[in-house]
C-alpha cells in the first residue's frame, strides 16, 4: 500500500471539533496521505488551528478562499486541486476510526471499483451512540444491496454520503462544476449520479466514521417532513425536491445516456404537473412508476398517494400525526 491518496477537507468555523477530525485523519494506519484543506472564510480560531497543523506536518496543505462560497463550491475546489490517482472527501467535525482509509482502499482495489462509500455511525457531539446505522435510520441499506451496480440507486434520491467516500481522479472532469441552483443536489449526490452512470460502485456496510451530530451540521440526520402537521407541507416539501432534482437533470441531460435524457425530462414535467393539482391527478401514472418502481411497496404507496390524492391523503395523514404525536414521535 504505496500509494499516495488527497484527502479533501472543507472547513469553516470549525474550531470545535477540528483537531478531533485533523488528528483521526493523520493518525490513520494508512499513512501515505496529503490531507488538503480549504477553509471557507472562517471568522473562529479555525485559521489558527489549520495553520498549526500546516506547519507541524508536511503532508498538510492549506487553503484560504478570499470570499465565503459555501460548502459545494469550497469541495468543488478541492476536488480541483487533486494530485493523486485517488482522494477521499471528509467534514469538519466528525471522527474517522483508524482503519478507515486502508479498508477504503482495499475495497477500492479488491472491488475494481471507481468510488467506495459506506455506512456510518451517528454520534452527538460527545461521540455518543445516537443511531448505530445512519443507513438503517434513513432507510436506505435496501436500496443500496439492492441497486448498487446500476444508477438507479441514486437517481430518485442520494444514498451516499460524502465523508465516506473514496473516489478516482480520472472522474473529476466528468461532474464538475457541480450544479449550483438547487440545494437538493449537493455535491456527494451529484458526483454519485454521474459516476454510477460511467464507473463502478462498492458499498462498505462498516462504519469507520463516528458521524457527529451538533446543531450547526450543513447536511445531518433531520428528516425536515418529521416537522410538519400539515400534508399541504409535506406535499409542497416532496415535489419542490423532486422539481430541485429534475431540473438540475435536464438542465445538464448531455451528461446522461438517451434513455435518461427522456426521463428526466418526462419526471420533470410530471412534477411540474403535479404541484398545480390540490385535490387529484388521474395523468402520467405511468411516469410516477418508471420512477418509483424499485422502491418498497409502503414507500410507492406514500409517495404515490401524497402526489396523486392528496384529498384523500389528507385524512390518513391527520390520523397519522396524531398516533405518532400521541407516542411522542413528533
Amino acid at each position: 500500500m504505496n500509494e499516495k491518496i488527497d484527502v479533501l477537507l472543507a472547513t469553516y468555523n470549525g474550531e470545535k471539533y477540528l483537531k478531533e477530525q485533523i488528528d483521526s485523519i493523520l493518525n490513520q494506519t494508512y499513512q501515505n496521505i496529503n490531507l488538503i484543506v480549504s477553509d471557507d472564510c472562517s471568522t473562529d480560531n479555525t485559521r489558527e488551528i489549520l495553520n498549526e497543523y500546516e506547519q507541524k506536518d508536511e503532508r498538510v496543505k492549506v487553503y484560504y478562499q478570499e470570499k465565503n462560497q459555501g460548502y459545494i463550491k469550497n469541495f468543488e475546489f478541492l476536488l480541483k486541486q487533486v494530485s493523486t490517482d485517488i482522494y477521499m472527501l471528509s467534514d469538519q467535525d466528525d471522527v474517522w476510526l483508524p482503519e478507515k482509509i486502508e479498508k477504503s482502499y482495499e475495497t477500492l482495489k479488491n472491488q475494481n471499483a471507481d468510488l467506495v462509500f459506506g455506512d456510518l455511525e451517528v454520534v452527538d457531539e460527545n461521540l455518543n451512540t445516537i443511531y448505530p446505522s445512519f443507513n438503517d435510520f434513513m432507510l436506505l441499506n435496501r436500496k443500496i444491496k439492492k441497486y448498487i451496480n446500476t444508477y438507479k440507486m441514486n437517481y430518485l434520491y442520494n444514498c451516499i454520503t460524502g465523508c465516506t467516500v473514496m473516489s478516482k481522479k480520472k472522474f473529476i472532469e466528468k461532474f464538475l462544476p457541480f450544479p449550483s441552483k438547487t440545494n437538493y443536489v449537493p455535491h456527494d449526490y451529484w458526483l454519485g449520479v454521474i459516476i454510477s452512470m460511467e464507473g463502478k460502485l462498492a458499498y462498505m456496510p462498516e462504519k469507520y466514521i463516528k458521524y457527529r451530530q451538533h446543531g450547526n451540521n450543513q447536511i445531518g440526520t433531520d428528516k425536515i417532513s418529521h416537522g410538519f402537521s400539515k400534508l399541504e407541507q409535506v406535499r409542497k416539501l416532496f415535489i419542490d425536491v423532486k422539481l430541485g432534482i429534475f431540473s438540475t437533470y435536464v438542465e445538464n441531460n448531455e451528461k446522461f445516456p438517451k434513455d435518461l435524457q427522456d426521463l428526466n425530462i418526462e419526471a420533470y414535467n410530471y412534477f411540474k404537473m403535479v404541484e398545480k393539482k390540490k385535490n387529484f391527478n388521474f395523468k402520467n401514472w405511468t411516469t410516477f412508476h418508471k420512477l418509483y418502481k424499485t422502491e418498497k411497496f409502503m414507500y410507492y404507496l406514500e409517495n404515490f398517494l401524497i402526489m396523486n390524492m392528496p384529498l384523500i391523503s389528507k385524512g390518513i395523514f391527520k390520523i397519522r400525526y396524531l398516533i405518532l404525536k400521541i407516542v411522542r414521535k413528533r
